[in-house]
């Protein structure tokens, strides 16, 4: 058996065209195109690339940037008094502020001072609460990127079990309550689960989201898995891999997501979706 390749990048590239049409009617009517304000801390290379390519598709859909580059040194009360600002900003119906940030800076403080209507990370107690009552607003982007790459395969998702490798609060623990939404049976696994390899081969889905280059083993897959690698790991010679390792991984698994070319395009695509949503939202329209 060798994997169906699921193409992240191209279903971004569809949710992206979408959203520029729907932004366009949106202008046409009268309406304000969605402003997106994304904040970077310091000079974190990885975070760097991140917001210049979520600056970038902000826009090429027909979004209005508002771009904020701070340096490290920043305080935690001058970033608070920022995001005050936006909150209040009518033309910012986004606030996105670039993790990791600084450790002087509380990122828990961070994250809860942002408006929750203009979360658009999905991040904030309110919308992370509202995701556990089954009445998701705006939903983390990653987790909500792979359920969309998840269900283009077709496949019926009652009653899988899902195995998830990470419990983060940015992928792993929202990523199990979508899979619950979606009706699958759930384990969440992390660095003290014993006897993680006979657990992986359960998995009719595997999400791996902890961050260690090529950790999972193809010969941990259940034959005809669903594979979906949220890792970003840099190789010795500077390459973008994931947390699975892919060759041998494909041989098992039914479908599977490349790195790079998977989950991250759509994480963005689902920024730009939470952003027009809240625009929406937030003038009714």
């Amino acid at each position: 058996m060798t994997a169906r390749i699921i193409d992240g990048k191209a279903r971004a590239e569809r949710a992206t065209a979408e959203i520029k049409v729907q932004i366009a009617a949106r202008v046409a009517a009268g309406k304000p195109p969605p402003g997106l304000a994304v904040v970077l801390v310091g000079e974190h290379p990885p975070s760097q690339i991140y917001v210049r390519n979520k600056r970038r598709m902000t826009q090429a859909v027909g979004m209005k940037s508002f771009e904020f580059d701070l340096p490290g040194t920043v305080s935690q009360h001058e970033l608070l008094t920022l995001i005050g600002r936006l909150n209040t900003d009518t033309e910012v119906h986004g606030i996105l502020v670039q993790l990791p940030l600084p450790k002087e800076i509380d990122a828990d403080v961070v994250t809860e001072s942002i408006d929750p209507a203009k979360d658009v990370d999905g991040l904030h107690p309110y919308n992370m609460g509202r995701l556990v009552l089954k009445r998701p607003a705006l939903r983390p982007c990653t987790p909500e990127g792979c359920m969309t790459l998840i269900r283009d395969t077709g496949e019926n998702l009652v009653g899988k079990h899902a195995v998830i490798i990470g419990q983060s609060n940015i992928v792993g623990r929202p990523m199990a309550l979508e899979l619950l939404m979606a009706r699958c049976t759930v384990t969440i696994c992390h660095s003290a689960t014993r006897d993680l390899p006979a657990i992986v081969g359960t998995a009719d889905i595997l999400v791996a989201a902890m961050g260690r280059l090529a950790f999972v083993q193809g010969a941990w897959i259940k034959p005809g898995a669903i594979v979906i690698d949220v890792g970003t790991n840099r190789t010795p010679e500077g390459k973008l891999r994931g947390d699975i390792d892919f060759e041998t991984a494909r041989e098992r698994a039914g479908w599977i997501t490349p790195v790079p070319g998977g989950v991250g395009p759509m994480t963005i695509a689902m920024l730009l979706a939470n952003t027009l949503r809240a625009a929406q939202a937030i003038d009714g329209a």
